[in-house]
């Protein structure tokens, strides 16, 4: 019998959901080859690969191996050829310094967000500070006012940990009468993921002395904007921490350097950035991302405010929006999930629009309120396909689908979209954004996002 019968036997024995989903362990079985793994590419590489002439090429003796090649550099810059892996801009246009770069969250795998893709946030552009001069300031209802200066920080015991940060406003796209069809990172990559390391916020906390009255932390940035949250104390003893390391490097200006405050798993507007001061208080700040944003009117009547933990969400980033399956045959489905609640315990894929499910591979280590990569064999078979991931935490919480989403908050909502989303495939391979009973039809014009997300 031929390998090529063989590895049908085996896709055929592994099925275990509709519409060709295979078992996640089938990638480890000896008897399945590899090179039936068939192409998937973005739309936009192959116009580029179209439009130019193909040049010839010699395996056995390629150009690089007749000469030396570069010589050694201070610091290291992705290769020439991956020019495309970028963060996408989204400037407010009327206030300058204003907006979002999206992380290419379809462009990349694993689940570490390197520093130069992180997602950005800005009300008013980066803020060019000299560490030297910079000044940390904790005040307010403590029994010891106290002025860190970065080389003070520097001298602590620090602490790592590996999380996500999201905007609250990541994917509120979602929220829009028509699907839209930006690449999966361009409206869903406001949440990036890297090892953080710093301060944790409760030693400085406790060497300023809390006042018994204290019930909440107001963190201000150094930028033009003077972002100001408000944190409840409880987070700030927990496991907030103020970070001075990105991946291990420096935190980059527009990441919040010299100092940032890191409160895992909640909203990424209280991740405040250029950290210069906390006031300890009695009661919130009332500030501007407090009533006028992040404060939604309910279908109850009634209004969601402080809503800080992240819900489960998950996302398929290949296939996804403007890609291209370009034959049948054996694909990998692969995505993120993520939590503000704690660890996901398992992600579910369908390849028939939800009719049936099979559990998804996690790659390890799972880590708690940090991305966790998932992957399952899929077996195309040429026919219109619609499929998706649902997220389970920790805590038993589900990822809702749209329907259940709006039914819940209403058409007008802005923050905290987390429905699962859904990618079509039509007969021809290509990969578009529906929204459920909508598997017949399919919007490819763009819409508006509003640059006011904070």
């Amino acid at each position: 019998m031929s390998q090529d019968r063989d590895d049908d036997l085996l896709l055929k024995k592994n099925q275990v959901a509709g519409n060709g989903l295979l078992d996640r362990r089938l990638f480890l079985k000896k008897g399945l080859q590899f090179s039936a793994i068939s192409t998937l590419v973005s739309t936009a590489t192959l116009a580029s690969a179209t439009a130019e002439t193909k040049k010839e090429f010699d395996p056995a003796n390629p150009t690089w191996m007749k000469q030396p090649g570069k010589a050694f550099s201070p610091y290291g810059l992705p290769s020439e050829f991956e020019d495309d892996v970028l963060r996408y801009p989204s400037p407010n246009e009327v206030v300058t310094g204003n907006g979002v770069s999206w992380t290419p969250l379809h462009k990349m795998e694993g689940t570490i967000t390197p520093n130069g893709l992180h997602y950005e946030r800005h009300h008013n552009g980066v803020p060019q500070i000299d560490p030297k001069q910079h000044r940390l300031l904790i005040h307010g209802l403590v029994k010891n006012d106290l002025i860190f200066s970065i080389d003070d920080l520097l001298r602590y015991p620090m602490q790592s940990k590996t999380c996500f940060i999201e905007c609250g406003g990541n994917s509120n796209a979602g929220w829009n009468s028509q699907p839209h069809q930006a690449e999966a990172g361009y409206f869903n990559g406001m949440v990036s993921c890297c090892e953080w390391t710093g301060v944790p916020l409760s030693v400085l906390l406790n060497e300023v002395g809390l006042r018994k009255n204290a019930k909440w932390i107001i963190a201000e940035g150094a930028d033009a904007f003077a972002m100001q949250m408000s944190i409840p104390i409880e987070k700030a003893m927990d496991d907030a921490f103020l970070a001075l390391y990105q991946n291990g490097e420096r935190i980059r200006p527009e990441n919040g350097y010299p100092l940032r405050l890191i409160v895992p798993g909640w909203e990424g507007v209280l991740n405040v950035k250029w950290l210069r001061r906390l006031k300890v208080t009695n009661r919130p700040v009332m500030a501007r991302n407090e009533t006028s944003k992040y404060t939604e009117l309910q279908p109850s009547g009634k209004s969601r405010m402080f809503t800080f933990p992240m819900e489960a969400k998950s996302l398929i980033t290949s296939p996804s929006a403007h890609m291209l399956l370009k034959e049948k045959g054996l694909y990998q489905i692969t995505g993120l999930a993520w939590s503000g609640r704690g660890k996901i315990s398992k992600v579910d894929v369908s390849a028939d629009g939800g009719k049936t499910w099979a559990e998804a591979e996690l790659q390890q280590p799972v880590l708690d309120r940090s991305l966790t990569r998932f992957r399952l064999p899929w077996q195309w078979n040429g026919k219109q396909s619609v499929i998706m991931s649902r997220a389970t935490d920790e805590t038993g919480y589900v990822q809702p689908d749209r329907n259940k989403l709006i039914k819940e908050r209403g058409k007008h909502g802005f923050f905290h979209y987390n429905a699962i989303t859904r990618w079509q495939i039509d007969t021809d391979g290509f990969v578009s954004h529906i929204y459920e009973n909508d598997e017949t039809t399919k919007n490819n014009s763009d819409i508006s996002i509003d640059s006011g997300w904070d």
